[in-house]
Formats: C-alpha cells, structure tokens, sequence
C-alpha cells in the first residue's frame, strides 16, 4: 500500500491521475462493473480507487484493464483482494507501434495468490508475453473460460486437466509444439482453439472431449490427426486447414452433429469416400488425384508444389521446407521454392492503408498498392521467395516506371521488378524476389537509369530522353561508385499555362545522384536539350537552375559553368549532383519562377464530393477525386446516391493529408480511429480510393423539422520537404479551407422505439425468439438480458451481425444513454431476425464470442427451462407417448 501510494503520488504531481474519488466512481465504476481498458492511466484510476473506495471496490464482479498500462504490475499486487470478481480481462493490444501493429502487453507472469479468487469464471490474457501458463490459474476452481492466445507459450503444463469446469479455451497463436495427456480431462470443454501455433502431434486423449462442439486445430503442422477424434460426438465444426496432413481418418464421417469439416490448404492427395461425400467439407488447396512422386522425380527438382488458395477471412499459412505456392484473396501471390524454408514456418500477412509518417514517398513518385506486411520481419530464406503484387495502371506510363518498395527497418529501397498486364482480367502486376519479410507496396517513380562509374570514366543516356547524357572523364573517381539518372519531361503547354508567360519555355527536368558523399575529381559533363525554338533562342537568354535535393530552392548557376551549345544542346560541367534546369525566358527572378512551375508539377487537381444513399440519407460517401475521373464516378453512383454538385477544384499534393468536418447541425462518431478533434482524417493518393462512408447524425431535434448542415474539407499536413508557401493558395477566413458542401438530413418519421414508455422511453413489441420445441426467448428475457451487456454491447451486435455502420447509428441516436444503446442494439437484431429458428443459438454464440459467458450461460438456462415447460405440456397431454408409439411402428414397418 505504502509503494501504491508514492505511486499515486508521483502520478499527481506530474498532472496525470489527478482525478478526484467522487469523479472517478462516477465515470468508472458502475455497478459491479469496471472498465478500465479504454483509459491509458486505468491502472491509476484503479489504485486511486483502490486506495480511497475499498470498499466498493472489492464487490466488482468484472474488470477490465489493459496490459500494455506502465503501472499493471503494482495494480496485479491489488488484484486478489477482490473475492467477488468473477471475470477479468488483462488484454494487450490497447497500443499500436509505429507502423500501425498491435502492441503486446507487459504481462509475464500473475502473483500466487491470485489463485484466491475463488468465484472467477472468465480470465482473458490474450496479447501479452506469457511464455509459461502461470502456476496459480490451475488453481482456480471456478473457471470457465480462459483465452490466452497471442501470447509465447510453448507448451502447457502437465496436470492443465485438473480445470474441470473449463467449457471455453483458447490458445491461438502461440507457440505450442505438444499437448498434455491430461487436456483429456476437460470434460466439460465445449469450444478448444488452438490454430495458429506449432503442433506436429495430437495426444490420444483429445478423443475424451465429449461436450466439445468446435475445435479449431487450422495453422498447425500436424501430418495426421487421432482416429480418436471420431468419438466427438457433439462436436459440429472441426477446423484443420492449413496444416500438412496426408492423411485422415474415414471415422469422421461418423460424427452425428457435423455440419462443417475444413481441411482446405492440406497435402492430401486423396480423402476417404465417405468423407468426400460429405455437403460441408472443404478441400480446396490439396494435390488431389495427384501421384506421389518419384524419388528421382524429386532429385530432378520437377516435383510440383503444393498451392495454397486462401479465403478473405485467413491470415496466415505454413510453409515448409518442400516450398508451395500461395494465392491470396486479394490476388497477391507468392513462390516458395523448395528449400526457401530450412523448417516448417508459419508466414502472417496483412494489407494496410499507408501512413505518410512511415511511408516516405519521394518526388514524383505515385503510390500504386496498399502497403502488404510479411511477418516474421527480418526473416532471412536460404533461397529467393517470388512475389506477384496487383496494382493500379499509372497514368504516364512513358515518363515513370513501376518498382516494388520495401522497408528494410531503417528505410525504403526499391526492388528489381518486372511488370506484366494479365491477359484477359488487363489487371497489372508487379514481380519481385526478395530474401527477408517486412513491408512490401507498389510505386510508379520516374524512369531511372543507372551505372556503375569507374576510375577510367564511363557514359550514361537517359531512356527517356537520349538526347541526355552525363560524361565521366577519366580520374574522375578513385573508387567505383553508383550514379542514378532521372528525367521529367515538361512540356511547352504546361510552363507556359502555369507561369501565364508565352515566352517562358524549359529543358526536360534532370535529377543526378551518387551512393558516395565525396565530390567527383574532375568535372563531370552534362548534355542537355536546348528548350523548344532551338536555333532561333536567344541565347543571352538561356539560364542552367540548379535546385536542392527537396527542389525547394533554385539557383541560376549560368555564370559560374562554362555553358556550351550546339544546334541542339547545352553543355556545361560540375562537380556534385542534384536538379539541373536549362531555361528561357525574358523574365528576371528566374529561380522563383522554376520553383512555382516545380511545386505545380507535383499537384493534383481534384474535386470533392459529398453524397447521400437514396434510401438512407444518414448515410454519406465522401470522396476526393482527380479531376478527370470525377464524371466517371459519379455516373458509377447516381444508382444509389444523390446529393450536391462536386466542390470547385482544388490541387493536392500526393500524399497530402486532409480532413472533413460535419457542421451546422451534423455529427458523427468521435470515437472512430480515423477522427482527430472532431473531423474524418483522409490522405490524398491520386490512384487510391480516397472515400469514406459514414453514418452521421444530429443534436438537432428532427422529428419536427429537417437539418441543413454541411460538411467541409479542410487542409491538414503536408508532406515533408513541401516548402510553407505551397499551403498558401486558400479560401475563406480560415486559411486551411478547401471547399464546403451541402447535407440534408430530412425530418424523421415515427418508429417503433419512439413512443414513451416507462423503461428509459423504449416501447418494444411482443416478442418470441426460437420456437417451442428449441424454447422461446421472450421480450421480458431480452429486458433482463440487456441489463447485464454493460460495455460490451458494440463487441455483442456485431457478433451479431450487425454492420458497423448500424452498430455507429445506435451509438448516435442514443448517444446519452448507455441503457438506450443496448436496448436499441438488442432489439433492433430480435426484430430482424425473429423468423429465424435459429437466432437463439446465434445469440448465445455471439455472447459467447464477446467474451460474455456470463450472460450466455444465463440465456442457455432460460431456453432450457423453456424446453423442459415444453416437454411437460407435451407430457400432459399425452403427446409423447402417442408419437413415440408412432415412430415404433414405422420403424416396424
């Protein structure tokens, strides 16, 4: 206690936690509940609150708190003192690194005596750093639940049976490579996840889970799998895809209530008949009908590999040392060859919107992809793996070629590609070969020639433009050293559209690097191509500019080269590398009429659109597209959308970040991730989708009037190098605006959860959820079922099934009240899915799923009364034993 509150202390004096008693019982503890997770100081609020409201505090039934908190390991010291406490969450992941990964939190271990919370039913320690299952959760008596997946552990510990009541366990990605034999000893176990991790071997005892009605076993290396798995018979959903099995057992077929098997992604070259037969079996992604092949067939290296086909919802998949190919849903794909992998390795993906604090675009450059992640970072293959990425055409295909970028965790280096058009989808893709895994995306830059310059000197052309080349003497380097060579084109047309001055014309744009820090010995020869007019140029008018590696500042350098000409060219010498410009004009201050033109050839010009959907107003596209392509996309919505007019044009920077602002009686969802101070953050990417679609709402009361608001789109950081005077073209008082449009949210109609009642103003129709034989849910049943959801009731819906967008609107329209918002959430999904027989079991499910097996086991026990009332009435009226003499006497017959 006395560390506890030096702790409290310091945390005060420093500004952070100084949050007073009364304040901190108001916005966290509610009821028995306390959630904890989405503060960043909730360790501290929960030591305050431990330190000035004990007594409350030790009568909480449900925790949650983060892991990745810098004070959870005084906080842990806290936590047996509550004996009440039937569910608690340590979860990481509540941080994100500078790439935009989840963080793991800093949980290695839990005190002995936590072993004393006797009522505890649910533990979640998910995304930490356990390497062992600590020693004192086997001592809780009570458990039933226990998720520990993202985490290390590498095996479980012997007598892991002895948590008797345990119904839920999952232990995705880890680490595990075996099993215990006591895991057979869970008898109660209804749902077992172990994907992910690195089993090779199934213990015997697996077949001893009778009340197992889900085992998740995909993404393992298991070969073969227990024949004692044909004694599960509750089970339904058996998951093995993604392993190396060559074999399964015929028995499985057995099983009474299967009603999906998954063995996609597996080295089976053939299925027993039995299981083949099956509706709900998944095969896809194995050698079927394929021979074993020829031990001189594998020393040939003609083996045909195995091809992984991978659905939208995986993440991940194994590759061994016998090499497979891979497709992705997304329709990337990859090529291990055999031996790439030394040992089996299990490869995790993702594809990621960039983020221009990490995706570091040059000049001119366009991006083409999303950013692809490759976990494990920095693994090194002992042969080149092959990667095809899809991107999007670029728009001068002559003056910019298309190269695969990666970050090799210092920076990003481009990769030797090639490109290739499909034949019949004309979709493009980029082909690269690479050693390591970390971030991968695609780019179009400008064409860029290379060589390697020796002491005796040597010659480089542009592809581009041939009438542009650098001469290296002889000596003009003691070691070789790499140049690059770049070009621009710029035309007449768009210098003199841009500078207003018909006079004005200019070379193509050159760019020079070198890989070496050190000046050339000797002067390096530059050859460039007189501007349009050729012989008929003045040639007292003639300027060389050269320009800063950022292009921020331009100087007339004529003066101090010996500037040459022919009939077609300009040459000159120097001695560094950077932008050179050859220019004509009449006009003096030559170097602030190259940066204009230069900082305008990098912008987009753009249009904003701001739509609404027919047939539900509340829910709005935003979009910013190029100038040319705005007709296009607006013919490709006009179906479904209606709304204003696009916004003036205005010009953009690739990579440009912006925001849009709903005003005038319009709001949306703070909590989003994408909201920074109340506006929707965009990055402008001339070849992206730059859309978003939301719900919005209003404070205003719409029941008697509509809303005429407006959304407006402001400016927001530049991307680095731009110089401050390229922000400066705007409109307005505020001096970050772009363009303001329209929003109409009409009057609404009268609902069904609108008219007054006693409970928090709901008024709800009868209900009867299920059906007779299965048990009813009633609407008295969902009230009390709502009581209990709390927090968790976004997690709830869309397990559910509820998009987001719905799960966002009822956030919204009862914004106020939490009780309003899980009424609203719950019956919204009744009423939708109140024909359908099921939708008690797919409730249960989805409480189960949030975490909330609390309130499942409270829905279980409700359909089950219901069932028994069933059967006595059946009973009663002599039913039962009518139509069991029935189906005696067909099975008679």
């Amino acid at each position: 206690m006395q560390k506890m509150a030096e702790l409290l202390g310091l945390r005060d004096e420093c500004g952070e936690g100084a949050l007073g008693a009364p304040a901190l019982a108001g916005s966290c503890l509610a009821d028995n509940r306390l959630n904890l997770d989405v503060y960043p100081d909730g360790c501290c609020r929960f030591l305050q609150l431990f330190k000035e409201q004990q007594g409350e505090l030790v009568q909480v039934e449900f925790l949650r708190l983060s892991s990745n908190d810098c004070l959870l390991d005084t906080t842990l010291g806290s936590l047996p003192h509550l004996k009440h406490l039937k569910s608690l969450v340590l979860k990481g992941g509540h941080a994100r690194d500078e790439f935009g990964s989840y963080q793991h939190g800093s949980l290695t271990s839990l005190p002995p005596d936590f072993g004393n919370l006797r009522c505890l039913t649910h533990l979640d320690l998910s995304f930490n750093r356990l390497s062992t299952l600590p020693s004192c959760i086997l001592h809780l008596p009570s458990l039933r639940v226990l998720l520990v997946s993202h985490n290390s552990l590498v095996t479980l510990p012997e007598d892991f049976g002895c948590l008797s009541k345990l119904t839920f366990f999952s232990a995705m990605k880890n680490q595990l490579k075996d099993l215990p034999q006591s895991i057979g000893e869970l008898s109660m176990l209804q749902d077992l996840d172990l994907s992910e991790n690195a089993l090779e071997l199934l213990p015997e005892e697996v077949g001893n889970l009778h009340n197992c009605t889900e085992l998740d076993l995909s993404g393992n290396r298991l070969l073969s799998i227990p024949a004692s798995l044909a004694n599960l018979k509750s089970l339904r959903r058996l998951h093995l895809h993604s392993n190396l099995l060559v074999t399964v057992p015929a028995s499985l077929a057995s099983l009474p209530n299967l009603s999906r098997l998954d063995l996609q992604n597996n080295c089976l070259r053939a299925i027993p008949a039995e299981i083949q037969a099956l509706p709900f079996v998944h095969v896809r992604g194995n050698p079927l009908g394929e021979t074993e092949p020829s031990p001189q067939a594998d020393k040939s290296g003609t083996r045909r590999l195995k091809r992984l086909s991978l659905a939208s919802g995986e993440g991940s998949f194994t590759v061994t040392s016998e090499g497979c190919r891979v497709v992705l849903a997304c329709g990337i794909r990859f090529y291990f060859p055999p031996g790439a992998a030394s040992a089996p390795l299990r490869i995790h993906f993702r594809s990621l919107m960039p983020d221009p604090q990490w995706v570091k675009l040059r000049h001119h450059d366009v991006l083409l992809s999303r950013v692809l992640e490759l976990q494990p970072h920095g693994i090194q293959f002992q042969q080149e793996v092959q990667i095809w990425m899809p991107y999007i055409s670029p728009q001068s295909p002559h003056q910019h070629e298309v190269v695969v970028r990666t970050f090799s965790g210092q920076s990003w280096n481009d990769l030797k590609t090639r490109v290739k058009q499909k034949r019949k989808s004309k979709k493009c893709v980029a082909h690269c070969c690479v050693l390591h895994f970390s971030w991968f995306l695609v780019v179009s830059r400008l064409v860029q020639n290379e060589c390697k310059v020796p002491a005796e000197g040597t010659l480089l052309f542009s592809s581009v433009d041939p009438n542009i080349k650098v001469i290296f003497p002889p000596g003009v380097t003691e070691e070789p050293r790499s140049v690059k060579l770049q070009v621009l084109p710029v035309s007449v047309e768009e210098i003199q559209e841009i500078t207003a001055h018909a006079e004005c014309r200019a070379s193509p744009l050159l760019y020079l690097s070198q890989d070496s820090t050190v000046d050339f010995l000797k002067p390096v020869r530059i050859q460039l191509p007189l501007p349009p007019g050729g012989l008929n140029l003045d040639r007292s008018r003639l300027h060389i500019l050269h320009g800063d590696l950022e292009g921020q500042t331009w100087n007339d350098i004529t003066s101090e080269v010996v500037l040459e000409f022919t009939h077609l060219y300009a040459v000159f010498e120097v001695t560094h590398f950077s932008w050179y410009w050859l220019w004509y004009t009449t006009k003096t201050y030559i170097g602030d009429i190259a940066k204009k033109v230069y900082k305008r050839l990098r912008l987009y010009q753009v249009n904003f659109i701001a739509l609404q959907r027919k047939r539900d107003p509340e829910q709005v596209l935003l979009q910013c597209v190029p100038k040319h392509k705005v007709d296009p996309v607006l013919k490709k919505l006009q179906d479904r959308y209606r709304g204003p007019e696009p916004s003036d044009m205005v010009e953009m920077f690739e990579g440009e970040q912006f925001f849009a602002a709903f005003e005038r009686g319009i709001s949306i969802d703070m909590d989003r991730p994408d909201c920074v101070d109340g506006r929707l953050s965009f990055i402008f990417y001339s070849h992206l989708k730059n859309m978003k679609e939301i719900y919005v709402t209003s404070p205003v009361d719409r029941k008697g009037q509509a809303v005429k608001g407006q959304v407006s789109f402001y400016r927001g950081a530049v991307p680095d190098s731009i110089p401050e005077d390229a922000s400066r073209r705007r409109k307005g008082p505020d001096s970050l605006w772009l363009a303001t449009l329209p929003i109409k949210l009409p009057q609404l109609k009268p609902r069904w959860d609108e008219n007054p009642s006693p409970l928090y103003g709901f008024s709800f129709p009868p209900l009867n959820l299920g059906n007779a034989e299965t048990g009813y849910l009633t609407q008295a049943n969902l009230l009390s079922i709502a009581r209990r959801v709390g927090a968790d009731w976004q997690s709830i819906g869309l397990n559910l099934g509820l998009t987001y967008q719905q799960i966002e609107r009822i956030g919204y329209n009862n914004r106020e009240d939490l009780n309003k918002q899980i009424l609203d959430m719950l019956f919204s999904w009744a009423q939708q899915n109140s024909e359908d027989p099921d939708c008690v079991s797919k409730l249960i499910t989805a409480l189960k799923e949030s975490g909330r097996q609390d309130i499942a086991d409270e829905v279980e026990a409700i359909v089950e009364l219901g069932r028994q009332k069933y059967s006595e009435s059946i009973r009663r009226l002599g039913l039962e034993q009518e139509s069991s003499t029935e189906d005696s006497a067909i099975a008679i017959m």
